[in-house]
């Protein structure tokens, strides 16, 4: 388990570089144009850097309702146990966990 965390980090860590490097190499004013004629000058650089950091967070906002809704399943069914009266888990008796 500990080798999957360490590539886990080490694929981070690269993924940034990589996108740093890319933006440090596109430093040149850009010009973006929206609508109703209005436009925005910047820095190329920036521009990625936020592109990068909006799609992140809809990847986060993505996965957030099923976390959530795994979240309460889990609830739900810890209030089942505990309601039939047994208040240990299934490994906490020595029985190996369902997959």
């Amino acid at each position: 388990m500990k080798l999957i965390t360490q590539l886990s980090w080490l694929l981070r860590v690269l993924l940034f570089l990589a996108v740093f490097a890319f933006a440090l190499m596109n430093t040149g004013p850009v010009t973006l144009r929206f609508f109703l004629g209005q436009t925005w000058e910047t820095p190329m650089i920036l521009v990625l850097l936020l592109a990068f950091a909006f799609g992140a967070a809809i990847g986060v906002l993505a996965c957030l309702s099923r976390m959530l809704g795994q979240r309460r399943e889990i609830n739900k069914l810890e209030r089942e146990l505990n309601a039939a009266g047994d208040h240990t888990l299934p490994h906490d008796r020595g029985l190996p966990p369902q997959a």
